[in-house]
């Protein structure tokens, strides 16, 4: 198979097993979108989800949230793991949003990625899911089966990011990086992983993913 046609396979199939496609985190508008995202790192959709709830009740607007304090945010969030730092980042943003953006989560890459504890995969997440604007949100599902699929090298997320946005068409960013992200999980995990129910890797993985799997 060229490139060009493994690339058209994984669209196929995926387009085939998630015609529709759920959004892992839930959230009901831009701000707790981020929120939610913020805290998705290293951390599972799962347990974000278990967590937002009890957080958004006390706080699902920036104005509410500036009211608590980093220690109250931060005694919410502790079981998403990395509490100390996202606590501060929640406040932080929260602050800056009212100053600078009137309360509202700004439509902008470089506006997004200026706040405090957001990273270029959470402005992309926050771009494509609250706005519709095409991004290409790199996640650990997403860098691994790039490689293995040998669409990219694996070198790191930048260049995975990279690749997807070179071989993708670009009108199909926002659904494809949301259906990869479900079939890693569904058919392809880290752990566990059967070649007999992972049909992608078994049609065009790269021969090492391949071979190591047979070992």
């Amino acid at each position: 198979m060229t490139k060009q046609e493994r690339v058209t396979f994984v669209i196929n199939t995926l387009k085939e097993l998630y015609p529709t496609i759920p959004v892992p985190l839930d959230h009901k508008d831009p701000y707790t979108l981020l929120i939610a995202v913020l805290l998705s790192a290293q951390c599972t959709d799962v347990r974000v989800n278990q967590i937002t709830p009890i957080l958004f009740a006390k706080a699902d607007n920036p104005y509410d949230m500036v009211k608590m304090s980093v220690e109250e945010i931060k005694e919410i969030i502790r079981p998403c793991g990395l509490s100390p730092m996202k606590s501060k980042g929640i406040h932080g943003l929260s602050h800056i949003l009212i100053e600078k953006h009137d309360g509202k989560v700004p439509q902008s890459f470089e506006a997004l990625e200026a706040l405090p504890a957001v990273g270029h995969k959470t402005a992309s997440v926050v771009m494509s899911q609250a706005f519709g604007v095409p991004a290409f949100p790199v996640d650990t599902h997403i860098h691994r089966l790039m490689y293995k699929w040998n669409l990219s090298n694996g070198k790191n997320v930048v260049q995975t990011e990279k690749d997807a946005k070179r071989l993708f068409p670009e009108e199909i960013w926002n659904d494809l990086h949301l259906q990869i992200i479900w079939y890693g999980r569904e058919y392809s995990p880290a752990r566990g992983w059967s070649l007999e129910k992972d049909i992608i890797t078994r049609t065009i993985g790269r021969k090492t993913a391949l071979d190591g799997y047979k070992k």
